[in-house]
């Protein structure tokens, strides 16, 4: 492990033949930079969260199982690869990037299984899968800064940066570019129970980008809405139905139905691969539920007795028609959402 302590930052990257990624558990205490060339460490890093963000995720996903056919006899190249590719494929049930990359992936080994130059192969097409990504996220950030009218107040959720994505960001690059341009007065950033990606990790983002903001717990965003403190709403998604119905972290529903009843414009920003087109609507995501003691402790310091049973949805789904807008790589899209050729 290496620690850095630096205005620059990175989520993923692979450099020399091996996988590197910020532990983001540890953020914003220690910037602890992780570097392997093990599928299984790839993995576990994505259940643990030390890897999160569903483009991330997917970028992740793709590398490890290339990285798992590194240096094998061609004899081995079948087994070992449906080994990693199940692995992969069982570490976050709702992020559809991750099942994207791994398809993209699964082609490119289908096509080339028997080429003796098959890790070169996969690899060119993990990279490819990257710098996808770093594009869609340039131009989610311009696309999404036109829908602001004016110099705006900002609250989002959960953490949507460099930290979850290959690029520069989905719903947070909109407001960096929005804020470069002199359009972001300040960004309310919720707390994000129960693991804290807003206070930990978007907090940790703005400043790094200089960018004026206020943390917040989740229950107080109604009081900012309620003031006249809250101009717009943006944040990202892990999943998104033909019908617009979208996933993201559990909380941004509550604010989609606090910006309707106060006429506040919410908006979602992502890629357009975490639209899943095998769905027509919300009702056929699934929703991951993660382990109690999540809420039951801080940092693995307990906060409340053991036997407690707790609910604990990582995510919730948020009706399309509570949406003003989804910002894509492609343009902004306004309800009624129909994304079949999207």
């Amino acid at each position: 492990m290496t620690e850095i302590n630096s205005d620059s930052y990175f989520s993923i990257k692979f450099e020399n033949d091996k996988f590197v990624f910020i532990d983001q558990t540890k953020l914003p205490l220690e910037e602890v930079y992780v570097e392997t060339s093990d599928y299984e460490r790839i993995a576990e890093a994505i259940e643990r969260l030390e890897i999160r963000g569903a483009p991330a995720i997917g970028i992740s996903a793709a590398y490890a199982v290339t990285l798992s056919m590194k240096n094998l006899p061609l004899k081995s190249y079948k087994e070992k690869f449906n080994l990693a590719f199940k692995r992969l494929e069982q570490t976050r049930p709702t992020a559809v990037n991750l099942f994207f990359a791994l398809k993209e992936i699964q082609k490119v080994f289908n096509q080339f299984q028997n080429h003796e130059n098959l890790y070169d192969l996969l690899l060119a097409k993990s990279k490819e899968i990257h710098q996808n990504d770093i594009d869609f996220c340039n131009r989610i950030g311009e696309n999404g800064a036109k829908v602001f009218t004016k110099k705006s107040n900002v609250l989002t959720h959960c953490n949507t940066g460099k930290l979850a994505t290959g690029g520069n960001g989905t719903a947070f690059n909109v407001i960096n570019v929005a804020y470069k341009n002199g359009l972001v007065n300040i960004v309310y950033a919720d707390e994000t129970r129960p693991l804290l990606q807003g206070l930990r990790l978007t907090a940790f983002e703005l400043e790094k980008n200089k960018i004026p903001f206020a943390v917040l717990t989740d229950s107080m965003a109604a009081v900012l809405m309620q003031q006249s403190k809250v101009d717009i709403v943006i944040t990202g998604a892990d999943r998104i139905a033909l019908n617009g119905d979208s996933a993201n972290k559990i909380g941004t529903y509550n604010l989609a139905v606090l910006c309707n009843f106060h006429n506040i414009p919410f908006y979602i920003a992502a890629p357009s691969t975490t639209i899943d087109r095998t769905i027509p609507t919300g009702e056929d995501i699934i929703v991951e539920y993660r382990n109690k003691s999540e809420i039951l402790r801080i940092k693995n310091q307990q906060i409340a007795p053991e036997n407690y049973d707790a609910f604990s949805p990582a995510f919730d789904v948020t009706p399309s028609h509570l949406i003003t807008g989804i910002i894509t790589e492609k343009r902004v899209n306004f309800f009624p959402y129909n994304f079949i050729n999207e």
